[in-house]
């Protein structure tokens, strides 16, 4: 294949795009893999039956070809592939979202969040996270109002999102906001949020040692929670 620059702009539509990726991953797809895949995500999403040693390079290889979207057809293309049913195609317009994420101007969490809330499973939405954690860096004045806006929703993944997209933020992590965040969803029964909170505690850990365990011992926390912000510490 001929390679352009990762910055070069498709002359194809994103239609024909996510069509071209969708051919080219179910031209190689292996359907005994994709029933297994299907099977550990409880059935809710398709698979070509294809792993990341396999559909990513594939996916570098048509960007190199083809070019990368930016502003927005870039969130068109990512919308098409958030609405095709194989998972891959989907994961394809997250890693160039990734790719371009730096070029997209503030009001590209809009994106972000509703990206959050198709399709939802932890698989998406964790790497979302970190997209997020990654637009909040450049644009700090977006994080307490949209982390306020989510975890005082009723939708769980948008919880999810403001409690772990600081998980890489090490000595730059906002303790303040994150032991609040945690502490606003303390009362959760979901195991995602449960297994969210003890993550990001864990993870904090690893910076402020201390600050997690008087925040374990001041807070009534589920039990989950508890053991996964402990675990290198105790």
């Amino acid at each position: 294949m001929n390679h352009l620059k990762p910055s070069g702009s498709p002359e194809i539509s994103p239609e024909d795009y996510v069509s071209l990726i969708r051919e080219n991953f179910l031209r190689i797809s292996d359907p005994l893999r994709a029933e297994k895949q299907m099977a550990y995500m409880r059935h809710q999403f398709e698979y070509c039956g294809l792993g990341a040693t396999q559909w990513l390079p594939l996916a570098k290889q048509i960007f190199a070809e083809h070019g990368m979207y930016n502003g927005r057809p870039l969130a068109t293309f990512v919308k098409l592939c958030f609405d095709q049913p194989y998972r891959e195609v989907l994961y394809t317009g997250i890693e160039m979202m990734q790719r371009m994420l730096m070029l997209q101007n503030k009001e590209w969490i809009r994106v972000l969040e509703t990206c959050i809330t198709t399709q939802s499973w932890w698989d998406t939405v964790d790497w979302l996270s970190k997209l997020v954690g990654m637009h909040f860096k450049r644009f700090p004045e977006l994080q307490k109002p949209y982390c306020e806006k989510w975890i005082g929703s009723d939708d769980i993944w948008l919880q999810r999102a403001a409690i772990i997209h600081q998980l890489f933020y090490g000595k730059e992590t906002d303790a303040e906001l994150l032991f609040y965040l945690i502490a606003r969803k303390s009362d959760s029964k979901e195991f995602f949020i449960r297994k969210a909170s003890g993550w990001a505690l864990r993870q904090y850990s690893k910076t402020d040692p201390k600050a997690v365990i008087d925040f374990v011992e001041t807070h009534d926390l589920s039990p989950l929670t508890v053991r996964e912000a402990l675990r290198l510490i105790r």
